[in-house]
């Protein structure tokens, strides 16, 4: 008989007196344990991270973890039994693992509500600063603005519509350092809010951009807008001296975009290169580490978290604030459930109460959606170990040291303005939460991450603290700590020790290991549609008839000829390899790997025309909305996609797996994809090497497409306007819809849309009060003319749903600055005036027409190249519909 394992080689404990222990490694069903003087035998297989009971534990009593209840018993629990609930049940069975599992769960989360007694409350005292101040190498900002541990120029978009532009504007700067070494950078800080109407985030999205433009990590700011948002320059600058941010302290310029796309670029080049002398000049010096303000954060976490790489990063938190610096923990709703250990020690009465009451409004905030921080847990954080909220919440507290207390709770982005330990109201969404500590003045970020999370921050540099060793091993390209040393034995102390010098050196100019990479993202705390509680059926998302709409066909068809592929059974005017990150983490990696794609030879005779991804914000740190699942099937199915590879971040919600499962019931075979995952398949060089070999193994298997002659009834057209068209053009538009459909192609309209206010909607016959033929982007059936339901009024989420329909050109109409296009598919921008547009309608409808044909059967024989696609300036953005909200 094999003798049983010790308990210490295989679990750990984080408190003694837990009743439930986690797996250090994979457990077999029937592996024997020795703890103590018992041996358990385990009831199932326990996956690395899960969890198994080491006492009795009745029905209706807790379990513990950290000292603290995470669940109930809903059924008598033996020691050695695995214990799951129904979320992380329902997560598992979603993967593909050879393995049984418990038919049901055996204990549930419900736990009371915690109650704060200012009664027995006793204010906690300070801890006691270091005698001896020690140093890193810094830059000395004026104005007050702080130490700075990065000399960059920012490009700040006010609002989403400028985030093409700003992204534009960084290609011209992309290896600047080699000309002007002491310029950390010139970076596009490019987000999705703001873009239409005034956003119920306006002050949080305000504050973020002042705290931005003011950051001691900043040399010069270019701030653009289009000047026509109701979130634009005039209203940040407005924001900027009302609440006292030295702005005047900060080289800057204030640009809106009111020439040719070309032109405006130029300017704000030259902008920009009228700073970087003077940026270069800048040098670093002695500053002291009460300069150092400290972003606490983890994604991607697993059920070690709590137990190494939350409590090394609160170790060194802990020395900066001694030396006289700040640390800022976040994620508001990833504390529930550990209010007891956040407020075990309080600066005063008052920072505990205000810490509570941003945690009920933030549940107040996500009821109004229909959703509850139970639904923060994302897909991998389950998958590792963290079943529910509390044990999230548990793990996530570790990051605030037991000997450092609470000094401060903020709202989100608000400048700290004392050293200390903050507490900042945010989502548990990484990204949102970490642009709202940049704001408040962090110059550093410590990332802790199970899973292997590999997000960056623009300007300000993000250390990687990866939990276990093994993750480590197979991720440390892109991981700059091993936690998971801690648990192989080293002490903490030891191991924090080794941590604070590197802090110390990245502060002072060594790039972490995510600079290296050369990727990161920005992504505000995004807009909330509901502002109230509501009835939530009406607002939720259901699916159309997808039956075609009768209008009025009785006109000419022109004889056109369009060149289109055949893409296995379906006509194509275009071929494309395409990268689909399945959340917001994978989006950056994605973009590197199409633009090497686009850059080696595999394009020559595949029939392909470029390589594409489309990077979106959704997918982890929100709630998963019927839109975004049909949006991103949309565009798996879209007929310019002829070779599609899904990639994971490996940690999201909405994960590889996930997205089997929901091809499988829209009727895809998953096995016609390719599969990638930056965590899984060993980091992100790993993963960009074998997405290149995946698209070089389908083309080289693939004949080249066949390509013939079609008429328009090829066409898949969607229309889109942001202002009124006057009637000629108007009228131009409603023939050259009849034309299309008369011939048996498609056209798309949205419901909104104001050219269904104008002759448009005569000439088509479209009787009035008609309802949606499709619902947002859901896919085209059957051709013919459609309406398509629109949940928002973003222009970038407008375009995305119209897109993910299987529409193949796109036609705008603005009076304006011409819009953002759309990165796969070809926008053409009409206008009555002569500003940039592909063609200037006139007062002449029958010439419009013909002149409007003329274009759209060139672009569609690509012939003709859209001025938005030749700028580069494009956006894509999935809506959250009217109940998505931030987690």
């Amino acid at each position: 008989m094999t003798n049983p394992i010790a308990f210490d080689d295989i679990a750990r404990l984080p408190v003694p007196d837990d009743n439930i222990a986690i797996a250090t490694r994979r457990l077999e069903a029937g592996t024997q344990i020795q703890h103590g003087d018992d041996v358990l035998t385990l009831s199932h297989t326990v996956l690395l991270g899960h969890r198994f009971a080491i006492q009795p534990i009745a029905v209706g009593e807790s379990l513990t973890s950290w000292g603290q209840t995470f669940g109930i018993a809903i059924k008598p629990i033996a020691p050695g039994d695995y214990v799951c609930n129904d979320t992380v049940l329902t997560e598992l069975n979603r993967r593909s693992l050879s393995i049984e599992l418990p038919a049901e769960a055996n204990f549930k989360n419900d736990l009371e509500h915690y109650q704060f007694n200012e009664a027995t409350f006793q204010p906690a005292p300070a801890l006691a600063l270091f005698d001896e101040m020690r140093t890193f190498m810094g830059y000395q900002r004026p104005g007050g603005r702080g130490v700075g541990t990065r000399n960059t120029i920012i490009l700040l978009g006010t609002t989403s519509l400028t985030s093409g532009f700003v992204r534009q504007l960084e290609a011209r700067f992309k290896d600047i350092s080699q000309t002007y070494p002491n310029v950390d950078g010139v970076v596009a800080i490019a987000h999705t809010e703001g873009g239409h109407g005034r956003p119920n985030n306006e002050d949080m999205m305000l504050r973020t951009l002042a705290g931005f433009a003011v950051h001691p990590n900043v040399a010069a700011v270019l701030i653009v807008d289009r000047g026509d948002e109701a979130v634009n320059n005039e209203t940040l600058l407005n924001y900027i001296r009302a609440h006292d941010y030295p702005l005047d302290a900060v080289p800057h310029h204030l640009m809106s975009l009111t020439h040719a796309f070309a032109d405006d670029i130029s300017t704000a080049e030259a902008v920009v290169k009228g700073w970087l002398p003077e940026a270069n000049s800048l040098e670093r010096t002695p500053q002291p580490l009460s300069a150092l303000k400290i972003a606490l954060q983890c994604g991607g976490s697993d059920a070690f978290s709590g137990v190494s790489g939350n409590p090394l990063a609160s170790w060194v938190a802990k020395q900066v604030i001694q030396y006289g610096g700040a640390a800022n923990l976040a994620e508001t709703d990833e504390l529930i459930g550990a209010e007891t250990y956040v407020l075990d020690k309080v600066r005063d009465a008052a920072t505990a109460k205000k810490f509570l009451g941003m945690i009920d409004r933030f549940k107040e905030r996500v009821a109004w959606h229909g959703q509850t921080a139970d639904g923060n847990p994302s897909g991998g954080n389950k998958y590792r170990g963290l079943y529910n909220i509390y044990l999230k919440s548990l793990g996530a507290a570790t990051k605030r040291h037991p000997d450092v207390r609470l000094d401060y709770a903020i709202d989100y982005s608000e400048p700290m303005q004392a050293s200390g330990f903050y507490f900042m109201d945010s989502p548990g969404n990484d990204l949102e939460s970490i642009a709202g500590q940049v704001a408040s003045g962090c110059n550093m970020i410590f990332f802790v991450t199970g899973n292997g999370s590999i997000t960056n921050f623009p300007f300000v540099p993000t250390v990687k603290i990866i939990t276990t060793s093994e993750r480590f091993e197979l991720l440390s390209n892109d991981m700059d700590i091993n936690a998971g040393e801690y648990l192989d034995g080293k002490p903490l102390d030891e191991l924090g020790a080794e941590m604070l010098d590197y802090t110390v050196d990245v502060a002072s100019g060594m790039l972490s290991v995510g600079e290296k990479a050369g990727h990161s993202q920005v992504q505000l705390w995004r807009d909330w549609p509901q502002t109230h509680p509501v009835e939530l059926k009406p607002l939720q998302m259901v699916e159309a008839s997808g039956q075609p709409i009768a209008i009025n066909t009785d006109i000419t068809v022109p004889d056109v000829s369009i060149p289109v592929y055949d893409n296995h059974g379906v006509t194509a005017t275009d071929q494309v390899g395409l990268i689909l990150p399945t959340s917001l983490c994978s989006g950056q990696i994605a973009r590197m790997c199409a633009e090497l794609l686009n850059k080696n030879n595999l394009l020559a005779n595949s029939g392909l025309s470029r390589f594409v991804t489309l990077v979106h914000t959704e997918g982890c740190g929100g709630s998963i909305t019927d839109e975004f699942r049909s949006t991103l099937l949309g565009y798996l199915g879209h007929p310019f996609a002829r070779h599609t590879l899904l990639l994971e971040h490996g940690c999201e919600s909405t994960h590889n797996d996930f997205f089997r499962q929901a091809m499988i019931a829209r009727g895809y075979n998953p096995a016609d994809f390719g599969w990638a995952s930056i965590q899984l398949d060993g980091g992100i060089q790993t993963v960009i090497h074998k997405m290149v070999d995946w698209f070089s193994e389908q083309i080289e298997d693939d004949p080249v497409p066949r390509k013939t002659e079609a008429g328009l009834e090829a066409v898949r057209l969607a229309l889109i306007t942001c202002d009124t068209a006057p009637e000629a053009s108007a009228a131009a538009f409603a023939d050259l819809t009849r034309m299309i459909v008369a011939a048996g192609g498609t056209v798309v309209i949205n419901e909104q849309d104001p050219l269904l206010k104008t002759v448009f909607a005569q000439q088509i016959a479209l009787p009035s009060g008609t309802h949606p033929s499709l619902s947002y982007a859901q896919t085209i059936k059957q051709p013919g003319f459609h309406l398509m339901a629109m949940p928002t009024r973003d222009w970038g989420e407008m375009l995305t749903g119209l897109g993910a329909s299987g529409v193949e050109v796109i036609l705008g109409y603005s009076e304006g600055q011409p819009m953002p296009g759309h990165p796969m598919i070809p926008m053409l921008q009409a206008s009555g005036r002569n500003n940039d547009e592909d063609i200037t309608l006139t007062d002449d409808a029958l010439a419009n027409t013909e002149n409007l044909l003329d274009l759209l059967v060139e672009t569609l024989a690509q012939r003709y190249v859209p001025k938005v696609v030749q700028s580069g300036n494009v956006y894509f953005q999935v809506t959250r519909g009217l109940l998505g909200v931030s987690l």
